[in-house]
């Protein structure tokens, strides 16, 4: 069955929105957010102080593009009121882990007592803070955020050792939106 879908995304007086071809800018008082949204059915236009995805006559992979897109940018514009956040702990058994964030880089010494520090690059507009055994990261972007996250837990992977003896590493406790 064939109809038109019509989905809007209010916006709040503080979130300024511009849409330039297909790349939507959403700024706001905490930052700015910006993604291309292409799809030869589906399309996205500002109306006033809302976006309005339009697709008209729709199929099923249609109404999962435009519900994936509408999604995207309500995440969008959360992260630009209030950013989101990744908390990720610090878990050390066998040897003091030292973790810092050298320039843009998020470093790891002495891990399971290696010699080489195992490095990670942060993310254009990701913020990485240490805070006793959390790291905290943070962005306007929740891709973004999620990557270097993964990135963070991913760098201390532990591979042939036993996971039940060896749970040393830095994994994570919270994510953004959850």
């Amino acid at each position: 069955m064939k109809d038109d879908l019509i989905r809007e995304v209010e916006l709040e007086n503080s979130v300024k929105v511009r849409l330039e071809g297909n790349n939507l800018k959403i700024t706001g008082p905490k930052g700015d957010s910006e993604k291309i949204f292409v799809h030869p059915r589906v399309h996205v236009t500002v109306d006033g102080n809302k976006i309005v995805l339009k697709a008209p006559k729709a199929t099923k992979r249609e109404k999962t593009i435009l519900c994936s897109f509408e999604a995207h940018i309500k995440n969008m514009v959360k992260g630009v009121q209030e950013v989101h956040t990744y908390t990720l702990k610090i878990c050390s058994g066998h040897f003091p882990m030292n973790v810092a964030v050298a320039g843009s880089d998020f470093v790891v010494k002495n891990f399971l007592g290696e010699a080489v520090p195992r490095k990670a690059r942060i993310l254009k507009g990701v913020d990485v803070k240490i805070t006793g055994n959390d790291v905290v990261v943070s962005s306007c972007d929740k891709e973004v955020a999620g990557q270097m996250a993964g990135r963070i837990e991913n760098l201390c992977r532990i591979t042939n050792r036993d996971r039940r003896i060896f749970q040393d590493g830095i994994y994570i406790t919270h994510k953004a939106g959850k």
